[in-house]
């Protein structure tokens, strides 16, 4: 039985050097301040970002991030196309799941990262 791949976050400002196997941006916009060379990208998971009216209801609210999550996996459970993309990007090694919230512990990016490791 093999270990299951990791999956890694960072922000969009850490560097290539936080950033493990292939390099995945899961913003639906660009990260402010960054210039599309710098994150050397292997893909840009738009269709797995919240959706506008989920990102803009949070706000990166820490007291809305119970809610957040839970309304942010319906999403992804209605959406078996993108989720089915990054798996096989888990599958393959080890990725990055990139973000652009400030908050390391409130953003999409933690709650993608559970998600995907369920059904690997």
């Amino acid at each position: 039985m093999s270990a299951r791949p990791a999956i890694h976050l960072a922000r969009a400002w850490d560097g290539p050097g936080a950033m493990v196997g292939a390099r995945l941006l899961v913003d639906r916009v660009w990260p402010r301040g960054v210039a599309r060379d710098e994150l050397r990208l292997d893909g840009w998971l738009r269709d797995l970002a919240p959706s506008s009216g989920l990102r803009k209801w949070f706000g990166h609210d820490p007291a809305r991030w119970d809610e957040f999550r839970d309304r942010y996996r319906a999403e992804l459970d209605r959406n078996p196309e993108a989720v089915a993309q990054a798996l096989d990007w888990c599958r393959k090694g080890p990725v990055t799941l990139i973000f652009g919230a400030k908050d390391r512990d409130h953003n999409q990016a933690v709650v993608l990262r559970d998600y995907l490791a369920g059904r690997l």
